[in-house]
């Protein structure tokens, strides 16, 4: 699949994924919205600080996909074995699917994948505690690169790709990509919590946009076959 096309898919998938981002990221961007000094929250404040949060947490997604994209070219290059970029393609298209029954609540395996996630993430989250409370956009960007290493497994799918792409460049601007799609769903949640919590717990919504996720994968599963 050309890269432009791969871009935009990731960017489709982020903005399709908002129904698990809002769910699970929801709480503590709209935590830290509100958590703001009284001072902060006013006016074009606040927009200030949720884009701060997010920048961050992109850029926590970008530094990983470059990570993971070299991955995918040392795994390649060392072993000698070419044909492995095209495997871990397939791989990264099941995963796909396998998201896609996961955001629909169809399959929860993902799950396991967030419990090791977790492993990790115990030992990252006491630099973010520091961080509390927020008063300036720049500690606000500091604590996003934090929360972007969240262990979600809407994040570890996409990363799979990025380990296909056998390229950190490509990786990394792939991780960008999804990370732009998640974008919107996050700031109008630190702005209208409520009213995203709703959409976000109905069953439909969530349904639609795995469906249309799991297509995403089976096309990918087909093209690996007919390349």
């Amino acid at each position: 699949m050309p890269f432009e096309v791969s871009f935009l898919s990731a960017f489709l998938i982020g903005l399709l994924g908002g129904v698990h981002c809002a769910g699970m990221c929801g709480g503590i961007v709209g935590a830290l919205s509100m958590g703001l000094p009284e001072a902060q929250r006013r006016g074009g404040r606040r927009w200030a600080f949720l884009w701060a949060y997010n920048l961050g947490r992109i850029s926590s997604y970008t530094i990983a996909g470059a990570l993971f994209g070299g991955i995918g070219w040392m795994a390649a290059n060392w072993t000698g074995v070419h044909q492995l970029q095209q495997g871990l393609q397939l791989v990264a298209a099941i995963f796909m699917v396998a998201l896609g029954l996961y955001l629909g609540g169809w399959w929860h395996g993902l799950s396991r994948l967030e419990a090791l996630g977790g492993i990790a993430w115990i030992r990252i989250e006491p630099a973010g505690r520091r961080l509390l409370p927020v008063v300036s956009p720049r500690q606000a960007y500091l604590l996003g690169l934090v929360w972007g290493w969240l262990p979600c497994g809407l994040v570890y799918s996409v990363l799979v790709w990025s380990i296909s792409t056998g390229d950190p460049v490509y990786g990394a601007l792939l991780m960008l990509a999804f990370g732009l799609g998640t974008l919107p769903n996050l700031l109008l949640m630190g702005i209208a919590a409520a009213s995203l919590a709703a959409w976000v717990r109905d069953r439909r919504a969530r349904r639609i946009a795995g469906s249309i996720v799991i297509l995403f994968g089976i096309y990918s599963i087909f093209r690996w076959f007919t390349q």
